[in-house]
């Protein structure tokens, strides 16, 4: 399983005004684990840096004047992605301003998941933690992840705490909760260890229909949220 952290730095937060990408930064995951692979790069965007964009990233206009422009990146850039699963945060914003990158290059790619699987983590903390802040830095915070050098935001930091944030949002404990009624049930009776002899065999019973359903929901929860990693599926279709 491979997958992919990404973000982008801007010349400013509006597609409409001609804004442009500055800054790509990517981190590669397989199997939970980061490689340590990565893709960064500063972009050239043929027109100055916004004033509240360069606040917010540091990225001055003299540090891009020798850059490469989005085409000629391009090509490395979608073979990195390619056929990963893409983590991005607050995805229609970072997404929205690819695609309109790739539509100003000669390439017949003109939208990012033509070439992987995009998937929100900005939703995805949204559904896991409703009502809270969800940034990355609160994020990171709730998960025990270091920030503290995130000073000001840049891709490269950005994608590499965004995987952190991933892999501790997919990897943590799941609720389980099987209603009042198995609460409420009696326990099974058990060989007493201390009188030798006198053990006797365990009780069993059948699960009804609703709990082998309940279970194989259950089951596929877990394997939704551990990225197809549920091992009794696994033992069961062999």
């Amino acid at each position: 399983m491979r997958v992919v952290a990404l973000d982008t730095e801007t010349t400013g937060l509006e597609l409409g005004e001609g804004h442009r990408i500055i800054e790509i930064g990517c981190v590669e995951i397989i199997n939970r684990r980061l490689t340590g692979r990565e893709f960064h790069r500063l972009l050239n965007p043929g027109r100055e840096v916004d004033a509240q964009a360069f606040e917010v990233h540091g990225i001055s206009d003299e540090q891009l004047r020798d850059e490469p422009g989005f085409a000629e990146v391009e090509a490395e850039f979608i073979d990195f992605v390619r056929d990963a699963e893409v983590i991005v945060h607050n995805a229609a914003f970072d997404v929205g301003f690819i695609d309109m990158e790739l539509s100003l290059t000669p390439s017949a790619l003109s939208q990012l998941e033509a070439a992987c699987e995009i998937t929100d983590t900005w939703q995805m903390a949204k559904n896991r933690h409703p009502g809270q802040r969800n940034s990355i830095d609160s994020l990171c915070k709730r998960y025990d992840i270091d920030a503290s050098a995130r000073e000001k935001h840049g891709a490269l930091l950005d994608a590499q705490l965004l995987a952190r944030v991933w892999l501790a949002m997919t990897g943590g404990q799941i609720s389980l909760s099987l209603g009042e009624e198995s609460r409420r049930r009696p326990a099974m009776p058990v060989a007493n260890p201390s009188e030798p002899g006198k053990s006797r065999a365990l009780a069993t019973r059948k699960p009804t229909p609703e709990e082998l359903e309940t279970h194989r929901k259950l089951l596929q929860k877990i394997d939704k949220l551990s990225m197809n990693g549920c091992l009794w599926l696994q033992l069961e279709a062999e």
